[in-house]
This record gives C-alpha cells, sequence and structure tokens, in this order.
C-alpha cells in the first residue's frame, strides 16, 4: 500500500470557503404555520380559562385574585404575541445543507447560529415525531456527535419523506467511510 506524502502548505483566509455561500434548503412552511397556530391557540386558551375563573357565577373571587387574574390575562396575552411575533419571523430563517461529507444547519434570528455536523463524527442519528408534527407530516432529525450525550443539531420542521431520505443517506455514508 502506497503512502501519499504528507503536506503542510499554508492557508489563508481569502482562500477558504464560506459556508454563508452554500446553497440552502429552507424548512417546511408549514412547520412555521404549526408554530404560529400552537402559540394562538395555547395563549387563548389561557386567556379564555382566566376570563371563565374571573367571571364565573359559581363563586365569588376576593378582590386581591380577581386583580392578579387580569395581570395574569394581560402578560398571557404579552407573552402569546411576543412568542407568535418571533416565530412569525425567525421560522423563516432556518435553513440546512446535506453535502457529502457534513450538515450544516442555519437559524437565529437575533444571535445567528451556523453548525457543521462532519459525518464522520455521526454517532447516531434520529427522527422525532410528536402528535401535531404527525399530524401536519413533519418531523425533526436530530443528530448525534460522536463524544457528546445531547444532540449536536437538530432540523426541525422537515416533511417526513425528506427527513427519512436525509437519515438514511447518513446511515449509508457512515457505513462507507468509516474503515
Amino acid at each position: 500500500m502506497e503512502h501519499l506524502p504528507v503536506t503542510n502548505h499554508p492557508l489563508y483566509s481569502q482562500q477558504l470557503p464560506c459556508l454563508g455561500e452554500l446553497p440552502t434548503e429552507p424548512i417546511a412552511a408549514r412547520y412555521r404555520t404549526l408554530n404560529l397556530a400552537v402559540t394562538v391557540g395555547f395563549s387563548l386558551l389561557v386567556f379564555l380559562v382566566l376570563v371563565i375563573v374571573t367571571y364565573q357565577p359559581w363563586f365569588s373571587l376576593p378582590v386581591e385574585l380577581e386583580y392578579s387574574i387580569g395581570v395574569a390575562a394581560i402578560i398571557t396575552a404579552l407573552l402569546g404575541g411576543l412568542i407568535f411575533t418571533y416565530h412569525f419571523f425567525a421560522d423563516r430563517l432556518i435553513f440546512y445543507t446535506l453535502r457529502e461529507q457534513d450538515i450544516v444547519l442555519y437559524k437565529g434570528l437575533i444571535f445567528k447560529k451556523v453548525i457543521c455536523q462532519p459525518m464522520l463524527r455521526i454517532q447516531h442519528i434520529d427522527i422525532q415525531r410528536g402528535p401535531l408534527e404527525r399530524f401536519a407530516d413533519l418531523a425533526t432529525l436530530k443528530v448525534y456527535s460522536a463524544g457528546g450525550s445531547d444532540h449536536t443539531l437538530a432540523i426541525p420542521g422537515l416533511p417526513h419523506d425528506i427527513a427519512e431520505k436525509m437519515r438514511q443517506f447518513v446511515l449509508n455514508h457512515s457505513d462507507l467511510t468509516r474503515d
């Protein structure tokens, strides 16, 4: 077996590839719709429970508790609005790139994140689907790195069939690249 000579040429920053210039794929638009619907539904449910407790006819509430419930209703509406606004803008900014040797995830509205996971370091890959994700035919692809206990990256909002294909690609690739 012939060994190739080892080289150690200098690399200059102008010559390095930029991860921000890779072609990316967005997650499914249904993911954003689902997040917005869940936020509105949960906020309305909590708000409605607070209103029902305040105006129910079976027992009277102390004045202090009525005031506290009113404050809680306002806080619920404000938090629901903030979470809705966040998902409205942030979910549009989740992209991924699957390349031959790695997976790259781009996300973040306020704090931008670019996570690059080399295929050779992938220990485990998992598809997770909650009841709402199953309803929307979506999945979250979780990639676990060798040496870590938690997932390295999670790509939410993938159509289920795409998540399965990506998982199978990584599994097939990892079999071929490990000697």
